[in-house]
């Protein structure tokens, strides 16, 4: 598996690219946003980035959405700093899968790229009997990793693929903040809730007509969250 890093600073990029590449994987590096576009639309083989947020020139969001243009399917895992909430709440909304607050330990860093790689390759086939969900016009598709609106696909990060699936295997049934993140992140997950309320939000601006006011995705205030097959 190829994991493209990007990081300025030599020190933490050596120190993510060393612990990466005695796990074996294949590591790409970047110094800049600029060299990272770059080295991607070279290697169309990459699985995963590791993103850094603060860089001169074109910073990694601009980077997360060159990515997230060509692909929805490359796992995007995003370095913040500890304090700026700004920062992780703008990359998930951008399409990334997760963040790691800086500073972190090697055993998170691993620990945060082997879930997400899992859920990135995963065929998940417990579906060897079940090829698809479908909840009223929705269709979820594993074989071929689609999301169906009708007859309209709709492009979805691995993420929200799982978290889609999650809800419409309970449909009706309230889910907590808790139990989403168990499910998608994993029990060890080090970050919090606002990640869960984020790629609901993106979520919905994606199936919902009216994202402010969602048909399906329904808020359970103070709790978390029910899929709900037809609001009729």
């Amino acid at each position: 598996m190829k994991i493209l890093v990007l990081e300025d600073e030599f020190s933490i990029r050596s120190f993510i690219t060393l612990n990466l590449k005695r796990e074996g994987y294949d590591v790409i590096e970047s110094a800049s946003g600029e060299e990272a576009i770059e080295l991607f639309d070279k290697n169309p083989d990459v699985s995963m980035a590791v993103l850094d947020v603060m860089l001169p020139g074109i910073d990694g969001f601009e980077v997360l959405k060159h990515i997230r243009n060509k692909s929805q399917n490359i796992g995007i895992i995003m370095l913040t700093a500890r304090t700026n909430e700004e920062d992780k709440v703008l990359g998930l909304e951008y399409g990334a899968d997760d963040y790691i607050s800086k500073p972190f330990s090697p055993k998170e860093l691993i620990a945060r790229i082997r879930a997400l790689i899992r859920r990135v390759t995963s065929v998940d086939m417990n579906k060897e009997e079940i090829e698809k969900l479908t909840s009223g016009e929705f269709t979820l598709n594993f074989s071929e990793r689609k999301f169906l609106k009708g007859d309209e696909e709709i492009e979805l990060t691995p993420k929200e693929f799982e978290i889609l699936e999650l809800f419409i295997k309970n449909k009706e049934k309230s889910l907590s903040r808790d139990e989403i993140l168990d499910k998608i992140w994993g029990k060890n997950y080090y970050g919090d809730f606002k990640v869960v309320d984020v790629n609901i939000r993106r979520i919905r601006m994606k199936i919902e007509k009216d994202p402010s006011n969602p048909s399906y995705l329904k808020t359970v205030w103070g709790y978390g969250y029910r899929w709900e097959e037809d609001e009729n």
